[in-house]
């Protein structure tokens, strides 16, 4: 170990949620000497930058929870950082769809739930939608939410690590850390003394946490989303159409978006991955979390919270691109398998599981350790939601 460092505080993961925790600690302690380890060898390489970019505005989740509280003002708190750092945000947004009078009354629900956390949201009928969004159907109702919007996620990341650097933090890249505990961080050639330890590491948020001894009644449970680009001209879709989501799950179903520069994309899926970090091939496989993750399956398909066969039976067929662009064509008919041919970047989604419970989290979780907090489910809408979730997070620390 050639050299030794000491940090104020040093920040575990430099994704979204990292840097925006290093950001807020930066903005209330500007004096403090605030370190962020990246164990790649570029920003945005995970969640972070495989993301829809969608900005979210936060009217799916319970009233009561973290998300409802911190999504509409992350929505607000992220086109005001885009603003203010020149990061172009595509105002596009978002109707939600019902594929049948089945679903009205969970449209419904969803508007009731958008006026209950403070968020700009309007029931509207066929006819309204078709001004809206010509190329979207709906049975009866839809949902108009004009706040959300579009911005290129790696772009979004990389001007909060310079933002970062400008109040003085350092971001490291290449730096993977192989040991932490209470006021120490080790990386494969550094050592760092931490007046405070934040770990903000995603798909190993859990593994982290287990080092302080925090966390040890979750495990992270990987899910791939796969996404494809449609060859339409830009702005031939002009908002993002979804819909109608299953409650007993933590996803949003198959939907289209818009890029920042007006291209249709369909996805993501939520199959089960078989490791953390299993975009597709071999690359990157783990034998110990494959054998972890099968030790946690039988437990989560014995949840009485999800439809765990469903998932499987609806999910695990999306790995033909004709079956998943397919779905898209309930949203918007015009939709077909020969326009969407382009694969973009897949994602896998940190969902972290609750092992007493067989629950999967639909909520933001962090802990607290001993000097440390651990960010153990920063799951969507955690990219839009980051700012407001790390001021939230920093003021519970000092609090």
């Amino acid at each position: 170990m050639s050299n030794s460092t000491t940090a104020d505080a040093v920040v575990i993961g430099g994704g979204i949620v990292g840097l925006a925790l290093a950001d807020a600690w930066l903005a209330r302690h500007p004096s403090a000497k605030v370190v962020v380890l990246e164990k790649e060898d570029r920003l945005a390489a995970h969640a972070s930058g495989r993301n829809s970019g969608v900005l979210h505005a936060g009217f799916y989740y319970a009233p009561d929870s973290l998300k409802a509280q911190l999504t509409r003002q992350g929505n607000q708190l992220l086109h005001e950082f885009c603003a203010e750092r020149g990061v172009a945000v595509r105002e596009t947004g978002k109707v939600v769809v019902a594929q049948g009078a089945g679903e009205l009354p969970a449209l419904r629900e969803l508007f009731a739930r958008g006026q209950a956390n403070g968020v700009e949201l309007e029931l509207i009928d066929e006819g309204q939608l078709r001004e809206l969004e010509p190329l979207a159907q709906t049975h009866g109702l839809a949902l108009w939410s004009p706040t959300t919007a579009v911005a290129d996620p790696v772009a979004v990341v990389e001007a909060l690590a310079a933002r970062v650097r400008e109040r003085g933090g350092s971001v490291l890249l290449g730096a993977e850390v192989t040991g932490a505990g209470p006021g120490l961080v080790t990386t494969t050639d550094q050592r760092f003394s931490a007046g405070y330890v934040i770990n903000a590491a995603g798909l190993y948020a859990d593994k982290v946490a287990h080092w302080f001894g925090v966390g040890e009644e979750y495990r992270m449970l990987p899910f791939k989303g796969l996404y494809w680009y449609g060859s339409w001209a830009p702005g031939r879709l002009q908002r993002h159409v979804y819909p109608v989501p299953d409650p007993r799950n933590p996803f949003l179903g198959v939907h289209l978006t818009v890029t920042v520069d007006g291209k249709a994309k369909i996805g993501p899926t939520a199959i089960p991955a078989l490791w953390r970090e299993d975009y597709g091939g071999v690359a990157g496989f783990a034998a110990g979390e494959l054998a972890s993750i099968a030790r946690t399956y039988p437990s989560f398909f014995r949840s009485s919270h999800h439809d765990v066969a469903g998932l499987l039976r609806s999910e695990l067929p999306k790995y033909s691109r004709k079956h998943l662009v397919n779905q898209a064509r309930a949203l918007v008919p015009s939709v077909v398998p020969a326009d969407f041919k382009i694969k973009g970047r897949p994602g896998v989604r940190a969902q972290l599981f609750h092992l007493p419970t067989r629950r999967l989290e639909m909520d933001f979780v962090f802990q607290h350790g001993d000097r440390s907090t651990h960010m153990l489910n920063a799951v969507s809408p955690a990219w839009t939601s980051a700012l407001a979730v790390a001021k939230y997070v920093v003021d519970d620390i000092d609090s």
